[in-house]
């Protein structure tokens, strides 16, 4: 059976290295920049016929073009299959339109992919732990959508920070259903914060699901961003009578300074993620414990081609 040929963007590269154990060797693609800003792409290594993997994350809009091109021309050169790995999909708090006019850009992203042409055996899109699972039903026609689960690297990541006993928090209701099953699955019990909006991006705790006693807190969100829920959250569970907080996170995205305005808190004794998104492993010298979710996609890829 041929080997499978593996892409990736250039930030993913590190991610798509460690599924080449799996019967995939690396593949080589020619970038360059013209002088109008204008970029180019050449898939350099022949597709034709094969199982193709192409790893990136939506973490801009040029790469989400770049993602789109390679794509759409991998499977113009023959590919056989297409296995999309998207571990970050960047515009999924936007799956909805919360006032007139807006743009559901998680929709209209997905359409874009959506567009690609099919290869011989079909293309396939795979996520991690979407921002809202409804998210998966946008992409159309000939793209399917596989939605992977980080629950494995998360459940680790929480008993490692939470140790034997520990109660699992969420930053607000809106994550409780996960959190509640993820709770089940660890055996713990699970605590929710409630918050309402009070201005223009920012919110406010109003209360706490329950008092604690001194208790590990171990506080789940999917991702973390600026990391204002976060805190909010922190500072809630300690003043419910939590003795000790911590983070774990499916998405470590941390924009600007997020990370040292946490760790600036005091409020966290050790905060952790996956390398879904590029930045987390950037901060690994800054104390951010991160964990790989290569594992959790070697399921995804397909052995087709003859």
């Amino acid at each position: 059976m041929k080997s499978g040929i593996l892409f990736s963007t250039v930030e993913y590269e590190p991610l798509a290295r460690e599924l080449l154990s799996e019967g995939y060797v690396f593949g080589e693609i020619e970038r360059d920049i013209f002088p109008d800003g204008e970029r180019y792409f050449r898939i350099v290594t022949d597709v034709n016929d094969r199982d193709v993997v192409l790893v990136g994350g939506t973490t801009s809009n040029d790469v989400t073009l770049e993602l789109y091109d390679l794509a759409s021309t991998i499977v113009e050169n023959g590919a056989a299959t297409l296995t999309l790995i998207a571990p970050w999909f960047g515009y999924s708090t936007m799956e909805r339109a919360v006032k007139h006019g807006e743009a559901v850009t998680a929709k209209t992203r997905a359409r874009l992919f959506s567009s690609m042409p099919p290869s011989r055996l079909g293309n396939q899109i795979v996520l991690l732990d979407l921002h809202s699972e409804g998210i998966q039903y946008y992409f159309e026609g000939g793209l399917h959508p596989v939605h992977v689960y980080g629950k494995p690297v998360i459940e680790q990541l929480a008993r490692e920070l939470g140790g034997e006993r520990f109660v699992l928090g969420s930053t607000d209701a809106g994550r409780a259903k996960w959190v509640e099953s993820l709770s089940n699955d660890l055996g713990v019990p699970a605590a929710f914060v409630f918050k309402r909006r009070s201005g223009k991006g920012e919110t406010e705790v109003t209360a706490v699901s329950t008092r604690l006693a001194g208790e590990c807190v171990v506080i789940y969100d999917d991702m973390i961003r600026t990391g204002g829920s976060l805190i909010n959250a922190a500072r809630a569970y300690r003043d419910a009578g939590a003795g000790s907080v911590a983070a774990v996170a499916t998405h470590g995205v941390f924009t600007g300074d997020a990370l040292k305005k946490i760790r600036d808190t005091g409020l966290f004794t050790a905060i952790a993620t996956t390398d879904s998104h590029p930045n987390a492993r950037k901060l690994e010298h800054e104390g951010l414990i991160v964990r790989s979710i290569a594992p959790l996609f070697v399921p995804c890829l397909r052995r087709t081609a003859s």
